[in-house]
């Protein structure tokens, strides 16, 4: 728990340091994602993954929120936008950490969280990379792009054991990945 909470902070406060030097793209959001990822699947239960996490989202949130004060930015959305924005930030981190604690079940279930914690990660890529995108952003494209997309196809081989399990869950990676980009797309 105590690793989880000074993770967090730890994690929010690169985040501010490289936000200040302009290359938060590298680093934003998937630096977060990726602790999500890491605390939902060391965690030893579903109740200590849905704390763990909450934690991990908070502490991040509340060391980003305190360095940009410290920067004389009293903007208190630092991330999220919004405070509807950043709700929905905390909320999506949890989830992720609860399917990555998912993702440890030897069964299809943990297929099926492995390939869903991927393909939210490539969504959110292809979504950044590709022009006319919600989150289109011409600095990411090609090596930062490339770069989380390598990680999220590496996420499958680290969080599943078996190659009938990576191969499903890479199947499911893709399924969601294309069903995430067209829904954002139609928007």
């Amino acid at each position: 728990m105590l690793a989880a909470f000074l993770g967090g902070l730890v994690v929010g406060l690169i985040g501010v340091l490289v936000s200040a030097l302009g290359i938060e793209f590298y680093y934003d959001p998937y630096a977060y994602l990726a602790l999500a990822v890491v605390v939902g699947a060391t965690a030893s239960g579903s109740g200590w993954a849905l704390l763990t996490t909450f934690l991990a989202s908070a502490s991040t949130v509340v060391a980003a929120m305190g360095g940009s004060a410290l920067r004389g930015d009293l903007n208190f959305e630092a991330i999220g936008g919004t405070s509807t924005g950043l709700n929905l930030v905390v909320a999506q981190l949890v989830a992720l950490g609860l399917l990555a604690y998912l993702s440890r079940r030897r069964d299809s279930w943990g297929d099926l969280g492995a390939g869903v914690v991927s393909g939210l990660l490539l969504a959110d890529v292809i979504d950044r990379a590709t022009p006319g995108g919600v989150d289109f952003d011409r600095a990411f494209w090609p090596a930062s792009a490339i770069a989380v997309a390598a990680l999220a196809v590496v996420a499958v081989f680290l969080l599943r054991r078996t190659m009938a399990g990576r191969a499903r869950a890479a199947a499911v990676a893709v399924v969601v990945a294309g069903l995430l980009t067209l829904a954002l797309h139609a928007l």
